[in-house]
């Protein structure tokens, strides 16, 4: 069970600690704590503009904080250099985006030893039919992407990902692009890899079904933690994102008067 900055966080994959990040005069997020214990699944939501994906970019060390802190696997971000932050991304953690930024001259396979090619490292063929294998997806090891579904070629997308045994998994948006059916497809995937193999997962989504999947969900409001559901419904979490945009129907607005950039 994923815990809050409360609670007991001897188990903690990724720690916040009074996490702050502003964008000129927009504050994306204004002091957040939150814990996300190893070997579940949590789903961010919010209002447009409320900061979740800006949370997202900071917890996985791809921007920078404007305070606080974070850290993964109890290594703190702030005191990386570029190299060592760049070299824990690759080691520690692994990203699934609503795009699937798979390169169309490679096939499925390649796509999914790029990750090692880049470190460096040379990729086994066992390894990367493995990674293949755990998306369901072994026998299409040969097939380019367009000559799979939109759904397939998420999945090569996550086992590329999963390639290197991250830590931790940030998804942004990983069913946007997919029709209904996919859509859950994918997200009984990322259950079942919380399930079988204890995978750490953090997952931004505007969808309540998607975060029905999820062990809690946190909603964030105006940069700021404004609750959370356990074991949540799709039911449930729809009423309550239904509560905090009628309450923050003003938020995005007043973010664009001051001519900054609205964070999502």
């Amino acid at each position: 069970m994923t815990t809050t900055a409360s609670e007991d966080t001897g188990s903690a994959a990724v720690r916040l600690r009074s996490l702050r990040r502003s964008y000129g005069e927009v504050v994306a997020l204004d002091g957040v704590d939150l814990d996300f214990a190893t070997g579940t699944f949590t789903a961010v939501m919010g209002p447009s503009g409320s900061g979740k994906s800006t949370l997202l970019s900071c917890a996985a060390g791809l921007d920078r904080p404007s305070g606080g802190t974070v850290s993964v696997g109890g290594v703190e971000l702030a005191g990386l250099s570029e190299r060592r932050l760049t070299l824990l991304r690759r080691e520690r953690i692994g990203f699934v985006f609503q795009a699937f930024n798979l390169l169309p001259s490679l096939t499925a396979a390649q796509n999914v030893a790029l990750p090692l090619r880049l470190a460096g490292r040379r990729p086994s063929r066992g390894a990367v039919r493995e990674a293949l294998a755990r998306v369901g997806l072994a026998e299409r090891a040969g097939h380019r992407p367009t000559q799979l579904s939109g759904g397939q070629q998420q999945r090569v997308a996550l086992a590329r990902a999963l390639i290197t045994r991250p830590a931790v998994l940030f998804a942004d948006e990983p069913t946007g692009a997919l029709d209904t059916t996919t859509s859950r497809d994918v997200l009984a995937l990322l259950r079942e890899l919380v399930d079988r193999e204890g995978q750490t997962t953090i997952m931004v989504t505007h969808d309540p079904v998607a975060a029905s999947y999820a062990d809690r969900v946190v909603f964030l409001v105006d940069g700021r933690v404004h609750g959370e559901l356990e074991r949540p419904s799709a039911e449930r979490v729809a009423a309550h994102m239904a509560g905090l945009e009628r309450g923050a129907g003003g938020g995005a607005e007043a973010h664009r008067a001051v001519g900054g950039v609205v964070p999502c």
